[in-house]
């Protein structure tokens, strides 16, 4: 019978859940187990996709087209297991399906309540769509304390009865400080923490303590005497060079070794010595790089790193597969409305320009195309930077100097319009400007042919890919002859040759922009192939200069 593990989180938010939840199934997999993640968020958006990626941080997309939370995004990179739709759901996702079940009538006439109703749905979703995975881990989105939390720790402390010790397992991740001018790491927020879990009728049977240094023994004796949680449960989590180092350290502190003696697993319960070789390698490759390269970002979110988490990500993996470091520098795109570019851009080794949504900061990611192009600096373009690249090339090169984007408005040469409809394998999927924004995009993997002789196909190596997307609009194909003429290429086209996939520029050491999303499928240990080549042109480019 699979297992459940609930992580939960006190004091305060961004403690890291997420990387807690993603590097304790990692252990599990190398003991050899088959583990599942899925995100419980208290929101009451029905998902992150409406939201600001500079309240929320980046939309994750699943390949069956769910726009998900970020920590998605770590489960994926850390285990290699991909996310689905039913791996993460919101309050807004709970209550939509309760009050439809309440207008069908499902509820035969009975007061709908939270409890039952709302906790039984909640605990639907976290035992449903499971195969036969060994451990399911669910993280609860916010902050123990927090009132909307609450019908989603009451639907836990349920399942943790009906399912009992041998089958689930709480676990508390909190913040100990350490206050400089007394000197002292302080352990009652954590008290207080477990206090409020305790409350709702939750006993913690692991604590997760992060703090900026390790924690003395006398410390993590202290918090499991008055938390009621035996010592060696009692796990410190000190900050960490990089991420791919916090499985390493929660192994040695005995994290994995502590859940498995929960679990009575047997022998598993002493032994220390697993395989975690190919950790190890990540972190020395990104502790001990043989170069560096500049990578300049310009995009429109730059004042929430988390918008772009996994092309931060993305860009390390890329690294990782040069052996080299990436200084990213984070570049507003506005700043190129008012300002050369050339101020912003020399001495970098590539530009890449993300996705976006919006004409605010459109003209400065054109800006930064064209110094790319006519610098011969290496530039990667992802989605809407993909649209501006077309654009800038449309303007410049191809003499449409009036080339826009629909999204902005009513243009005379559209090259980026909204497309209403498109095949989805064998079925045709239709949109119009009209509906909703949440979930109304081209969503999650799409196929793509690539051209023979392409760079695209040389560094994919595959005639046939598969990639994320997530947008509205798409470049306008009635556009390509007059654009291949100066020397753009069409290299990646949908399988019935209508949607842009992927274009490159001839006569360019390295141009390419992509419709789809590829950091969504990045992993340390499988650099996603356009971040390694384009990390590697910028190496290229660093020995030129």
């Amino acid at each position: 019978m699979t297992r459940f593990i609930f992580i939960t989180g006190g004091v305060v938010s961004s403690l890291g859940k997420g990387l807690t939840s993603a590097a304790l199934a990692a252990l599990l997999q190398v003991r050899g187990y088959k583990v599942r993640l899925r995100k419980l968020d208290p929101y009451l958006n029905v998902d992150p996709g409406t939201m600001s990626p500079t309240q929320h941080g980046e939309v994750f997309v699943t390949d069956d087209g769910a726009e998900t939370d970020l920590d998605l995004g770590h489960y994926e990179r850390f285990t290699g297991v991909p996310a689905r739709k039913t791996d993460n759901v919101t309050t807004g996702r709970i209550y939509t399906d309760v009050i439809e079940r309440e207008r069908r009538g499902d509820y035969l006439g009975a007061t709908v309540q939270v409890i039952p109703h709302v906790t039984d749905a909640i605990k639907q979703f976290a035992l449903g769509d499971v195969d036969d995975e060994d451990f399911v881990l669910c993280e609860i989105g916010g902050t123990v304390g927090d009132i909307e939390s609450l019908p989603f720790l009451e639907a836990i402390r349920q399942l943790g009865n009906e399912l009992g010790p041998e089958h689930s397992m709480f676990i508390h991740l909190t913040l100990v400080p350490f206050l400089k001018s007394a000197g002292e790491l302080k352990t009652k927020p954590t008290q207080h923490s477990v206090k409020e879990l305790q409350s709702v009728g939750i006993q913690p049977d692991m604590i997760v303590c992060r703090c900026d240094q390790d924690i003395p023994a006398d410390e993590r004796r202290k918090i499991g005497l008055f938390c009621n949680v035996p010592e060696d449960n009692v796990i410190s989590a000190p900050d960490v060079g990089t991420i791919y180092e916090v499985p390493i350290c929660y192994h040695e502190r005995g994290l994995d070794r502590q859940l498995a003696r929960h679990f009575r697993l047997g022998n598993e319960c002493d032994v220390d010595d697993v395989d975690l070789s190919r950790w190890n390698e990540i972190v020395n490759r990104v502790k001990n790089p043989e170069g560096e390269v500049a990578i300049a970002v310009v995009g429109k979110y730059t004042n929430l790193l988390d918008s772009y988490k996994s092309l931060a990500e993305a860009l390390d993996h890329g690294g990782i597969a040069n052996n080299v470091s990436v200084k990213l520098n984070w570049i507003d795109s506005e700043v190129f409305e008012s300002e050369d570019a050339v101020h912003h851009l020399s001495g970098v080794q590539g530009i890449l320009v993300p996705g976006g949504f919006g004409e605010r900061g459109a003209e400065g990611k054109i800006a930064a195309a064209k110094f790319a192009r006519e610098h011969n600096v290496p530039y990667f373009g992802i989605c809407f930077g993909m649209q501006m690249a077309v654009i800038e090339a449309a303007r410049s090169l191809a003499g449409i100097t009036r080339a826009g984007s629909t999204e902005f408005g009513k243009c005379e040469e559209p090259i980026v319009g909204l497309m209403t409809e498109w095949l989805r394998g064998d079925k045709l999927e239709r949109r119009s400007a009209e509906d909703k924004l949440g979930g109304t995009m081209r969503l999650g993997a799409y196929d793509c042919h690539i051209e023979e002789g392409s760079l695209a196909k040389k560094i994919y190596d595959e005639p046939l890919i598969s990639e994320r997307h997530r947008h509205r609009y798409e470049v306008n194909i009635n556009y390509r002859k007059q654009l291949e003429a100066v020397g753009v290429c069409f290299s990646g086209l949908s399988p019935d040759g209508v949607l842009p996939e992927i274009v490159e520029l001839h006569n360019h050491p390295w141009y390419i922009g992509v419709q789809f999303h590829p950091e969504l499928k990045s992993k340390p240990f499988e650099p996603h192939p356009l971040f390694s080549s384009f990390i590697g042109a910028a190496v290229d480019h660093s020995r030129l200069v």
